[in-house]
């Protein structure tokens, strides 16, 4: 049976347990649920580090100059909080369904010391923060016995966190195990460049310094902006606004917050300056945005 094939039965199962459109919630922990019967044209999004398996439909990521697609035979391993736009692939006929694993550091370093030798040392590649990595058989027989579990209580909390313990062994041991291992490497110009985004994640609301930045992670101006844009396709200061962005977004339409007071909370000054820079970034105003969102007509992932 084709990969395509087995994924649309899986797909139908999971619909089952669809709560919401979008990222939604499943019965097992650090799994979210993705789900839409529309077609939603390239638009920014903010990705936390995790794996995106799709069993139907397909989506189209962009991060500065590179594309990355994630389909029924292709996963997203996305290993740092990183803005970029998709486009998501979708119909009434043939909705997007897939799951969202969340990467939990501690659970991957433990599975990197109990693996040990076992684990290619790959400390020495450049890894980007993201990529789009080939579906294996031992990764999709993981994911059909995760949604087994899904449709029993008892089953989703005691052996779901295992299945998905597994499936994180199975992308260390994958094409894009590398990417993984980076994120808790302590050395390496991506652990540093994975540290200044932390220290960016705290600290987004004051006025960052790039300078303080660089030396945050023991690097000089140059070598920090060449590296971080070698990570994550964009730059720091352009990094830093975006993610602003979205935090003023999800303010206003999860938490019901008014425009000027979402400026305000992410570090704006200026209510107009927020407002030019969102309908530059996202395409419409925030009441554009916050209206469709109420109507139903935007779906946003987190």
């Amino acid at each position: 049976m084709l990969v395509d094939e087995r994924g649309s039965l899986l797909a139908a199962r999971l619909v089952r347990q669809v709560k919401a459109t979008g990222a939604g919630p499943s019965p097992v922990e650090d799994v979210r649920i993705i789900y839409t019967t529309e077609h939603h044209a390239r638009t920014p999004v903010m990705y936390e580090p995790c794996i995106i398996i799709v069993f139907q439909g397909y989506k189209v990521g962009y991060l500065g100059e590179r594309m990355f697609r994630y389909d029924p035979n292709n996963y997203l391993l996305m290993t740092l909080p990183l803005p970029c736009e998709c486009e998501t692939f979708a119909s009434p006929e043939e909705p997007l369904v897939g799951i969202s694993l969340r990467v939990n550091t501690a659970v991957l370093q433990e599975l990197m010391f109990e693996m040990g030798d076992g684990l290619e040392d790959a400390s020495r590649r450049q890894s980007p923060g993201f990529r789009s990595v080939a579906l294996n058989e031992a990764l999709f027989c993981a994911a059909e016995r995760l949604i087994d579990a899904m449709e029993d209580p008892l089953e989703a909390r005691v052996l779901g966190p295992q299945i998905v313990r597994e499936m994180l062994f199975y992308v260390l041991r994958g094409e894009g195990g590398e990417a993984l291992q980076a994120l808790v490497n302590r050395h390496g110009h991506f652990s540093q460049i994975a540290k200044a985004l932390r220290v960016i994640e705290q600290q987004y609301t004051s006025n960052l310094n790039i300078d303080l930045l660089a030396q945050e992670v023991n690097m000089s101006i140059s070598a920090f902006h060449h590296n971080f844009k070698a990570v994550t396709s964009t730059s720091p200061l352009q990094y830093i606004k975006s993610y602003r962005l979205h935090k003023a977004r999800m303010l206003m339409l999860h938490d019901g917050l008014k425009a000027s007071t979402a400026a305000i909370r992410v570090g704006y000054e200026s209510p107009s300056q927020f407002s030019r820079e969102y309908k530059r970034f996202f395409g419409n105003t925030p009441s554009e945005q916050v209206a469709r969102y109420r109507e139903g007509g935007l779906v946003v992932e987190r």
